[in-house]
């Protein structure tokens, strides 16, 4: 199966998973949806995330977090760069979302990372999905 936009099926298979209230959600594996479920779990946006060998590709497993009475961690996400329009921003113009409450998340030179991570390190790049 080819995807066009990898990134934007990883987000929509966590975004209709948190609205179904389901305890795991399963992804094809790759670096980069390796990298930002490490990010969503440092944020604290998950539980924790499995790799799976079950194929040549593999599986990455994202178990998903739910506050004492059920409530979603996840209140959304939205993929910002996409593979016809991509969004490049500099080191000084690395959006917050909602105030601090939420996170971007950027492919730099260094590496995949948070806009606070970018901020911090005085880099700038591709700003590839928001949540909060």
């Amino acid at each position: 199966m080819s995807l066009s936009d990898p990134i934007a099926d990883m987000l929509t298979r966590v975004r209709n998973a948190n609205t179904a209230q389901h305890e795991s959600v399963d992804v094809p594996m790759s670096k980069l949806h390796i990298a930002i479920a490490r990010i969503m779990k440092e944020e604290g946006f998950i539980k924790y995330y499995k790799l799976i060998r079950n194929n040549a590709q593999g599986t990455l497993r994202i178990f998903l977090k739910y506050g004492p009475h059920g409530e979603r961690v996840i209140g959304g996400l939205d993929r910002v760069s996409k593979p016809g329009i991509r969004r490049y921003v500099k080191k000084g113009e690395v959006p917050r979302v909602r105030g601090g409450l939420g996170f971007t998340i950027l492919s730099t030179s260094s590496g995949i990372m948070t806009g606070k991570e970018a901020r911090r390190k005085q880099l700038g790049g591709e700003v590839l999905c928001k949540m909060w």
